[in-house]
């Protein structure tokens, strides 16, 4: 298991232990955190946005053209900004930290 450390808007932090091979995405829904992912991550709505410390956001291949796209009509988008859906965790990243951004936009709410 991998250890994943999620830091919510309100600036709790909640450790997860993470399946290799799961997406970022599966991880945050199923610990119960507040991640809409309303296309059920097939890239197509940006409401899984994360943000990651620039170390960590090293640790992951670049974002596809597609990705970029989508996180350019992202709200509170930053430089080290990534959408959940995207990211798999493999055994190399043991001890992520992800934030959940402040700014969220919502297709549900």
């Amino acid at each position: 298991m991998v250890q994943i450390t999620i830091l919510t808007q309100d600036g709790k932090a909640t450790a997860i232990d993470a399946a290799p091979g799961t997406r970022l995405l599966d991880i945050v829904q199923a610990a119960g955190l507040p991640m809409e992912g309303t296309c059920g991550g097939a890239m197509a709505c940006s409401t899984c946005h994360v943000v990651l410390g620039e170390a960590d956001f090293d640790r992951f291949p670049a974002p596809s053209e597609e990705e970029d796209d989508l996180l350019d009509i992202t709200c509170g988008v930053s430089e080290t900004s990534r959408l959940a859906c995207q990211l798999v965790i493999t055994d190399a990243h043991d001890g992520l930290k992800v934030m959940l951004p402040a700014e969220v936009r919502s297709l549900l709410f």
